[in-house]
């Protein structure tokens, strides 16, 4: 049998590399727009029903750009569409939600001190609240309450506050942050993919007809547009999350996670504001680094875990410690590791495991026996700069261990 962990190891790599990809292409796009639509400039002997031009330049040439407040009179037979960017980045990052959380659900999405459930029971709760999250914005946006920007985001605001809150109660706290940004990214695809194509496909299908298209689907795709930009950042946040332990592994994490969310905000307005106004209002950097302070405060409240007796461990951990090899690999780990990876880490320095990763106990090292074997086995990755002078025989141990337990092979 052929070294399994490798391909999927090396699947998921490919999976996140197109996931950057397609995300800096929708972020890209969603960001430029944005700023264009704010900075356009109304002034007369603009051609009918142009709500204002940009002059931009870039690359070496200028760009003329008009923008029509529902359509031209006259349709152009080339229209470049603005979806494949977000639909390809929800997809790919589902892929990796699944490869990673669903694929290793005891591992990276249960918690089994927090909510003990089986795989199948996690990843039907991950499902149904991504799914969840659609329907009650969507649902906010079409009561009278959408009509009110302000007051929608408020609402929309305390959604995720709840979520967060939820989520931390649910899973580990690096899957609770990674479902946040699931969560949101969601809800900006779906406006994408259920709002604002449509919408302009129904405006295409009306001017082919000879029938005036209807201002109020271009107002609504503006405002799902607008939402997008302002969860853009804290979705970013979210899916790097998974190497801040401070953040996703604290007490208060659901509270961190909401002061993100504003201070994303904050920072999108202070743009926003400079693309419509020329304006710069320097306070939102003030208060977004108030804000700051107020996460860093959070974060050294450690989160509480309410162990009463010995974790269950899952079938492939009882596996990997019922080996032969066991012994020595769990010897090696606590010689070479453990100094960090621990729940009270020793080494100068290190305040919290890495990742809130803890290898400072059987169970635990054996739980987490496929991270072993992937950054101490078949790399150097682990210790870092090989602080704890693990040798090659310890490295090649670890890499017999885990291949006796799985029955594959080197390639």
């Amino acid at each position: 049998m052929t070294d399994f962990t490798l391909f999927w190891e090396w699947l998921a790599f490919a999976v996140r590399w197109v996931h950057v990809i397609v995300g800096i292409a929708w972020i890209g796009s969603s960001f430029y727009f944005i700023a264009l639509d704010l900075g356009l400039r109304k002034h007369a002997g603009l051609p009918q029903g142009v709500l204002g031009e940009e002059w931009q330049v870039h690359g070496g040439g200028f760009y003329h750009i008009n923008k029509y407040m529902v359509a031209p009179p006259n349709l152009p037979e080339h229209l470049v569409w603005f979806k494949w960017e977000s639909y390809t980045t929800w997809l790919s990052g589902f892929a990796m939600l699944a490869i990673v959380y669903y694929a290793g659900a005891d591992l990276y999405l249960i918690d089994r001190t927090v909510l003990d459930v089986e795989a199948p029971v996690a990843i039907v709760i991950s499902l149904a609240s991504l799914g969840l999250g659609w329907v009650l914005y969507d649902a906010l946006c079409r009561t009278p309450l959408g009509r009110s920007q302000n007051g929608l985001m408020v609402v929309l605001f305390l959604i995720l506050l709840a979520m967060a809150w939820g989520y931390a109660q649910v899973f580990t706290g690096r899957a609770a942050f990674l479902h946040m940004g699931a969560f949101t990214a969601t809800i900006m695809s779906a406006n994408v993919f259920f709002i604002i194509i449509p919408n302009q496909k129904k405006i295409v299908a009306a001017m082919k007809a000879g029938e005036a298209p209807d201002p109020a689907l271009g107002a609504q795709s503006k405002q799902r547009s607008v939402h997008n930009n302002y969860l853009t950042l804290p979705v970013l946040f979210f899916m790097l999350s998974n190497h801040y332990p401070l953040a996703f592994a604290t007490q208060y994490s659901w509270a961190i996670a909401g002061l993100i969310f504003l201070i994303g905000v904050l920072i999108r307005h202070f743009f926003n504001t400079m693309h419509a106004t020329g304006r710069r209002e320097y306070w939102t950097f003030a208060l977004a680094l108030i804000l700051f302070v107020g996460i860093i405060w959070l974060s050294g409240y450690p989160r509480q875990r309410a162990e009463t007796g010995a974790p269950a461990v899952s079938a492939t951990a009882q596996a990997f410690m019922s080996d032969a090899h066991f012994q020595q690999a769990s010897d090696i780990v606590l010689g070479r590791c453990s100094m960090c990876h621990a729940s009270q880490p020793g080494y100068e320095g290190v305040h919290m495991a890495p990742r809130d990763v803890r290898l400072d106990t059987p169970e635990r090292i054996a739980e987490h026996a496929r991270e072993i074997y992937v950054q101490a086995g078949r790399s150097s990755a682990m210790p870092p700069g090989n602080v704890s002078f693990m040798t090659d025989e310890e490295r090649a141990l670890l890499m017999v261990w885990y291949q006796s337990v799985t029955g594959e092979q080197s390639l």
